[in-house]
């Protein structure tokens, strides 16, 4: 049963199946030695994106959830391939626009969304490991260092909270008397999606772009038809809930709120025969050329 009724069952089939196809392929090209030098880093950071947004938008299809944790070894792989080719072109400007929490909304935010799943699928340590090696920023913001330190004890707490709205309730969760904290958690969940969209305004420091709202904030209202869709799934609670074992009854149900990340329920036992023989063979290179094409086009 599909989690994200934005979709019906087909819509999600289709573009869980084109999602996996569009990662292979993607990989492919990005081995090639013809590829161009220049854009290569930027390229496999893209192809890091599509692990994610295939994560969640696997989640919303009503996937498995421990079919998830198959994208991180990729992820993992196309991240620091990307770190290691871009640290040779791009400026130290461009370095710091692309990884520092501080001016990258954008980037604070898939940072928490990866750490998230990683802590809700209980991902290997190795892979922990490597991704909070990517991740870094350590000490830069009071919320998600106290989050990424539950399973990384040692981590530098920052003093500041870069982005106020929507994240002060769930930092404000997490300090609070346990007999507090559920209300809070469900404030924050209620608070989030509109909260995103005013982010980059109420920031600690000015931010490197100018877009007022993250990158897949509008997704799910232009070009729905398109498939970049992925949900809009408030990983950052389910973080904090599993991590300080805060109660969440109150959020369960909730339509931003994914608790069978951390509740697996009866559908678990219950998933499609068709997800389960899709969720465990490899992808294939996709037949359906027009999209991808046109952007891998820019390679050559």
């Amino acid at each position: 049963m599909v989690r994200d009724s934005k979709g019906n069952a087909h819509y999600w089939s289709e573009w869980v199946e084109y999602g996996d196809q569009y990662i292979a392929e993607a990989k492919q090209t990005a081995a090639q030695q013809d590829a161009d030098p220049s854009y290569l880093p930027q390229y496999l950071f893209t192809i890091v994106q599509k692990h994610w947004h295939q994560m969640l938008r696997r989640y919303s299809a009503g996937c498995r959830v421990k079919s998830l944790a198959q994208y991180f070894p990729g992820l993992l792989d196309a991240w620091e391939r990307s770190e290691q080719l871009g640290g040779k072109i791009w400026s130290e400007e461009q370095q710091v626009i692309r990884r520092s929490w501080k001016v990258n909304l954008d980037h604070y935010i898939s940072c928490f969304w990866l750490v998230g799943l990683g802590l809700a699928l209980e991902i290997p340590d190795d892979q922990w490991s490597r991704l909070m090696a990517l991740v870094g920023n350590e000490g830069q913001d009071r919320l998600l260092d106290k989050i990424i330190s539950k399973r990384t004890p040692g981590r530098v707490i920052g003093d500041e909270l870069l982005y106020p709205k929507p994240y002060a309730l769930l930092l404000g969760a997490i300090e609070a008397p346990v007999e507090n904290q559920a209300l809070l958690l469900k404030q924050f969940v209620e608070s989030w999606f509109d909260g995103l969209g005013v982010a980059s305004r109420n920031a600690k420091y000015a931010q490197a772009t100018k877009v007022g709202y993250p990158y897949w904030y509008k997704y799910g209202d232009e070009n729905f038809a398109g498939g970049a869709y992925f949900g809009r799934w408030c990983v950052e609670a389910v973080a904090a809930a599993k991590v300080f074992s805060i109660d969440d009854a109150l959020c369960i149900g909730h339509q931003h709120y994914p608790d069978e990340l951390i509740h697996p329920s009866s559908s678990e036992a219950a998933s499609l025969a068709s997800d389960e023989s899709r969720s465990e063979r490899p992808a294939q290179p996709s037949t359906k050329r027009s999209l991808i094409a046109r952007f891998l086009s820019r390679l050559k």
